[in-house]
């Protein structure tokens, strides 16, 4: 049977990270669930928020374990591999550690999606499990109503070299290694009105590998990462905040944007996730007065496959965004700082 060309993100309620359960609900589920322990070699688990397992070994090193997957928000069924890939390693990238391989999660409507399509998907995520040196050893598929696709990754690093969203300290500075805007091109996609060279800005951003969080992992003044996705800007440094029992502020004006990201949020352009974030944590994050609620929106935009968010000593902070743009990160910036004070997230209004 042949079938006809269809769009991916038709096929789709949502896109990408913006697919995240309300983070006020996962909040709750994860709260609902026993403890994890006691295991003494599990050093991180779900207590933090953090963005993967690490399980101690012996010999000092660390074993990494994460999974990441999503509906899709492009129609390229190669891109649609790449970024899901790409979205995947980040968390063990975020960790400090290094992939080893991986294993494939795929759910896809038979007899809806040609499997010539299913293919392009395959290949494009194990294109990038090529680029960061890892190959996808098995995995699992399954018949779904939806079209889903990602990665379980297996990482690893030395023990002092872990980085936990957690561990950020009083007078610390923020870097985002990334530029944000990619929930906002996303629902821009699906109305057909993302402007000429948006598609391939998008792409790249989304498929650039967050490998540079190995890297920082070794340097003694990187203090935690997270990586910054579904929740957005302010739902992901909000866990930092959370974890560390301290307050996050957010310089907006310094924060790295799509090039059209802010003008398509005047249009409109708009996930349903952005409003879902906000209703979930909102109570706990300031805003400066008259704050507009598409600027708001940029900061709860849902990101996928978006960049670290990165809390070091704030005398080495300039060097730190300096080295990570000349890794491939050009829009890295120090977007803010950690406080005393209650665990929360303050928006300044720096523009």
């Amino acid at each position: 049977m042949t079938l006809e060309p269809i769009r991916l993100t038709s096929l789709a309620h949502g896109g990408g990270c913006g697919c995240k359960l309300d983070p006020a609900i996962l909040r709750g589920l994860i709260a609902s669930q026993p403890a994890a322990g006691p295991f003494e070699r599990l050093i991180v688990g779900n207590e933090t928020a953090d963005d993967a397992a690490v399980w101690a070994l012996d010999d000092g090193t660390c074993l990494v374990a994460t999974t990441d997957f999503f509906t899709p928000m492009v129609d390229d069924p190669r891109d649609f591999g790449r970024i899901a890939a790409t979205n995947a390693i980040s968390d063990v990238y975020a960790m400090g550690g290094r992939p080893l391989l991986a294993l494939a999660i795929l759910g896809m409507p038979v007899g809806r999606i040609a499997p010539e399509t299913v293919a392009e998907i395959l290949k494009g995520g194990a294109s990038i499990c090529a680029e960061a040196g890892i190959p996808i050893a098995g995995g699992h598929s399954i018949d779904t109503p939806e079209p889903i696709y990602g990665l379980a990754v297996i990482g690893s690093c030395r023990r002092d070299q872990v980085r936990r969203n957690s561990d950020a300290r009083v007078g610390d500075a923020l870097i985002l290694t990334k530029a944000i805007g990619v929930g906002i091109y996303s629902a821009a996609i699906k109305r057909d009105g993302l402007p000429k060279g948006g598609y391939a800005e998008f792409v790249a951003t989304t498929t650039l590998l967050n490998r540079v969080g190995a890297d920082l992992a070794r340097d003694p003044d990187v203090h935690a990462m997270t990586d910054v996705t579904g929740f957005g800007l302010l739902g992901h440094g909000l866990e930092l905040a959370r974890g560390a029992g301290l307050q996050v502020v957010i310089e907006a004006g310094a924060v790295p944007l799509l090039t059209r990201a802010a003008a398509l949020a005047r249009e409109g352009f708009v996930t349903g996730a952005s409003h879902r974030n906000w209703a979930a944590f909102g109570a706990d994050v300031s805003l400066p007065d008259g704050y507009a609620d598409w600027r708001r929106h940029l900061l709860t935009d849902p990101q996928t496959s978006g960049g670290l968010l990165v809390s070091c000593e704030a005398g080495s902070a300039a060097a730190i965004r300096d080295r990570i743009r000349a890794e491939g990160y050009p829009a890295a910036a120090i977007v803010g700082r950690i406080a005393q004070g209650p665990a929360g997230l303050r928006v300044a209004d720096s523009a």
